[in-house]
């Protein structure tokens, strides 16, 4: 991810951050480091479609790319909550990490906190990727969806983009640092695809019994 920023600059935080909006992926990793190419400290510098920037004007780029990104495709997953409803993610909720419980949990969140749920779930790590579909399911006006998740997503991207820019030439230890943290994620996947492997392997006898 960090070299797609490196080579991509500016496109890369608009793909990743309208990813983001309804599957994770790493948006603060994609902020962070965002920020830390635009002061200008690493070897690498912000590429914006061809130019190369750094500095205050570096840092509104980035914040302005990453809240573009989010913003549209938190409309987009919107507009697939709002038009699939429940039976889109009883048929493809899988695929979005959107499973029956997480989405009765993300009923019981909007129930509780109304539409500012949305607001809070915008700032809230994880949380903010599985806000879109489920507002267009449960119906939250459009308005005030696209107004909560503006605010929420502008203060993420400022606030971690800021980060970054502290960070400054000290990424590349704080990257080792945490490197740990890539192996752990990688472990993770591994461990979740071998239990989703045991889990259809123990299914396959009782649905062959069955027919």
């Amino acid at each position: 991810m960090t070299s797609l920023l490196a080579d991509y600059g500016v496109l890369t935080v608009l793909v990743l951050m309208a990813i983001d909006a309804v599957f994770p992926a790493a948006s603060e990793l994609v902020m962070v480091y965002g920020g830390a190419l635009a002061s200008g400290a690493l070897t690498h510098d912000l590429h914006v479609f061809g130019w190369h920037t750094s500095g205050a004007k570096g840092y509104v780029v980035v914040v302005v790319a990453g809240v573009i990104g989010y913003q549209v495709g938190a409309i987009v997953g919107y507009e697939l909550g709002a038009r699939g409803g429940r039976g889109l993610l009883a048929r493809r909720g899988a695929w979005l990490h959107l499973s029956t419980e997480r989405l009765d949990r993300a009923e019981r969140w909007f129930d509780r906190w109304g539409t500012p749920a949305v607001l809070l779930g915008r700032i809230t790590p994880l949380v903010r990727s599985f806000v879109s579909i489920p507002a267009g399911v449960f119906g939250v006006p459009r308005g005030r969806y696209n107004l909560f998740t503006l605010v929420g997503n502008a203060v993420w991207c400022m606030a971690f983009a800021g980060i970054g820019w502290g960070l400054g030439a000290s990424w590349d230890t704080f990257h080792k640092d945490f490197r740990f943290v890539d192996y752990a994620v990688v472990a993770g996947v591994v461990l979740l695809a071998l239990a989703l492997l045991l889990r259809l392997r123990r299914r396959r006898p009782a649905t062959i019994h069955r027919s």
